[in-house]
């Protein structure tokens, strides 16, 4: 059973080969390859992605969802494991998914930690043991069997924001999903930003737009509004 990891890309030069040793130390010969998929960055991501040893290639459509799919599509492997470029999974990560899809899961999370201090994120981190909506974001990283992978036909390549909810959603009425009770450690950088309340005012409110039907436009425009982020 080999892992195909896929990693969505913009300006992460700083992070990449970074995460890229990491998952290829721990990985070791269960990994069929890192696939780094740029959405057309302008500083040296692809170029510390493929030093690092990873496959490094440029996504014919920028976003994190078309750029999600497009790696899956050079997949080799059995299962895809898709993951950001600023969240590090647990060492035993190939162990914790090889397992739970031996156990019968064709998709799943981690529970979420952050690189910070702070009690109101140490209160999100409780809250992902939750298995709710907002759950099924990426931060957490996603596990998922090729096969379902393409039986779903993957996450909607149209939406620049909310694709990895809409995806979970509709994916996990055809698959057996599985929160696996250990962390990913999630960088805070967005929170040191804008802090706490500003990031889960935003948050709230996409969601509530997202849930009212409002358009990608409008709420990827809202979202920038309300945050400095990337």
């Amino acid at each position: 059973m080999k892992i195909n990891i896929i990693i969505p890309v913009f300006n992460e030069a700083e992070h990449i080969g970074k995460l890229v040793d990491y998952l290829t130390r721990f990985g070791k010969d269960s990994l069929a390859e890192i696939i780094v998929v740029d959405g057309g960055s302008s500083d040296h991501t692809l170029l510390m992605a493929n030093s690092s040893g990873a496959k490094g290639v440029i996504s014919p459509q920028k976003g994190r969802a078309a750029q999600m799919n497009f790696g899956a599509s050079l997949a080799k492997g059995d299962l895809l494991y898709f993951v950001h470029a600023d969240t590090l999974p647990p060492e035993t990560y190939v162990t914790d998914i090889t397992n739970a899809v031996k156990a019968g899961y064709d998709l799943g999370r981690y529970l979420s930690t952050y690189d910070s201090k702070s009690w109101l994120l140490k209160l999100n981190a409780v809250l992902s043991r939750l298995d709710t909506f907002g759950g099924m974001g990426g931060d957490q990283t996603l596990f998922i069997t090729k096969d379902l992978f393409q039986q779903t036909g993957g996450f909607d390549g149209n939406m620049k924001i909310m694709e990895e909810f809409e995806f979970c959603a509709r994916a996990r009425k055809q698959g057996k999903y599985k929160i696996i009770k250990k962390p990913v450690l999630i960088s805070a950088r967005k929170y040191d930003t804008n802090g706490w309340l500003t990031v889960q005012k935003a948050n709230y409110t996409i969601v509530k737009m997202y849930q009212k039907g409002a358009s990608q436009e409008s709420m990827v425009l809202k979202y920038k509004e309300m945050l400095n982020y990337r």
